[in-house]
């Protein structure tokens, strides 16, 4: 079956319903959202811990609160959404209109042809396979998202003895509903110097709980045939490696993995989309256009967001972008130079005020943030401390952009730089 529409939204988390509705409400009403799951909200369904929506609902919300606020809103805009659909293939079409291929339980192999499509299909979770630890393969290993599927959805305890190897924010929040769950937190392990997560996550989760953040340490063997009995831990150098002498076993029957997200650009690829190597994501100018036109992307497909109000905010740009029928990519690139890790956007047409998102990659504390054009300073802002775990904001105002525009933009170039 073919199916014509303006616009497809693939993705029904919080990207996806907030650009659909940014959509809709600026004027374009011919708008389909695909989901794979059953039930809209994507990963907030599970995340029934608070702290959600403190500045976008300007409330302490659940995330599946949070997400119902979507879910109504576009309902209440009769937006159509298909879910149980799976997207197989995207592809672009010679009079410049796409096809996004779908499988259906309702309508089987369906293709929906439109003008537009914003990509919001979120991440996935780093596994074992991905950081390589050795040792055998037991049960009892899980990532930190999927215990928090089977605890707060299924209502099935992974194990009891927990060791915890990474502070990301999946993981610090699981090691607090673990423990509440009367389950025992030996201890969440960190390979980098510093915790990869929100500093009020650190307090709430761990310190408040007693549970031990043991830093610059990693597991580097795990043990256990049927299922897991122990992991051996160890403390790395300033290059990462473990420290022989630091060994030390530590008995569990459960290890959870909180080692970092992967954008889900599968699909994205099918459309020989411009890809950056850094955030995993595709390279978008300020509107969340992709380097092929007609083409958005925005949410944790876009990179990884430590808050999902941020989402919220940048799926509003790409949706009422695609109502107003998306530009080009713009010409002018935002080079980040380190200690600057990335930008959002990596290029930029400079037609209107706008937002560059950061993030450093690694602590910095007493420096100040500097926006220049070949060589020139536009814009410095002063910071007291970031941290690799909080997205930066640097609005770039109307007068920075007369300032900007008046270099000959055909060779110009933005850099993002830090003085400490």
């Amino acid at each position: 079956m073919v199916k014509r529409v303006y616009t497809v939204v693939v993705g029904g988390g919080p990207a996806g319903l907030a650009a659909a509705i940014a959509f809709y409400d600026a004027g374009g009403t011919d708008v389909v959202v695909v989901e794979r799951d059953q039930h809209l909200g994507g990963i907030l369904q599970q995340c029934i811990h608070n702290g959600f929506g403190l500045q976008w609902f300007k409330e302490e919300l659940t995330g599946p609160e949070y997400a119902q606020r979507f879910i109504d809103e576009v309902e209440k805009r009769k937006i159509p959404c298909e879910t149980g659909t799976m997207v197989l293939d995207m592809r672009e079409r010679e009079d410049g209109t796409k096809s996004v291929y779908c499988l259906s339980p309702r309508y089987g192999v369906l293709e929906y042809q439109c003008r537009h499509i914003i990509l919001a299909m979120g991440c996935r979770e780093r596994v074992r396979g991905n950081i390589k630890i050795p040792g055998t393969r037991p049960a009892g290993i899980y990532s930190a998202g999927l215990a928090q599927r089977l605890v707060n959805l299924e209502g099935m305890m992974p194990g009891h003895e927990i060791v915890i190897l990474g502070s990301g924010d999946i993981g610090l929040i699981m090691a607090r509903r673990m423990h509440w769950e009367g389950a025992h937190v030996k201890m969440v392990c960190e390979l980098m110097p510093y915790s990869s997560g929100l500093p009020r996550n650190i307090t709430q989760c761990l310190e408040d709980n007693h549970i031990p953040l043991r830093l610059s340490t990693t597991v580097v063997e795990i043990h256990g045939k049927d299922r897991l009995e122990g992991v051996t831990i160890a403390a790395v150098d300033e290059n990462k490696k473990p420290i022989d002498a630091t060994r030390e076993y530590v008995p569990c029957d459960t290890l959870l993995l909180s080692v970092g997200l992967i954008p889900e650009n599968e699909l994205s690829k099918t459309l020989c989309i411009a890809m950056d190597p850094v955030t995993g994501g595709p390279v978008v100018s300020e509107y969340r256009e992709t380097s092929v036109s007609g083409v958005f992307a925005c949410g944790n497909v876009l990179h990884v967001h430590d808050i999902v109000d941020f989402v919220s905010t940048e799926s509003t740009i790409a949706g009422r972008a695609a109502a107003r029928g998306g530009k080009p990519l713009a010409s002018v690139p935002i080079q980040a130079a380190y200690p600057v890790r990335y930008t959002v956007p990596q290029r930029c047409s400079l037609s209107e005020p706008f937002t560059i998102y950061w993030r450093s990659a690694y602590p910095l504390e007493n420096g100040t943030v500097v926006l220049k054009i070949n060589g020139q300073t536009v814009l410095k802002q002063k910071f007291l401390r970031v941290v690799p775990a909080q997205m930066q904001e640097l609005f770039i105002t109307e007068k920075h952009l007369e300032t900007l525009r008046g270099y000959e933009l055909s060779d110009a170039q933005i850099s993002l730089e830090v003085e400490l």
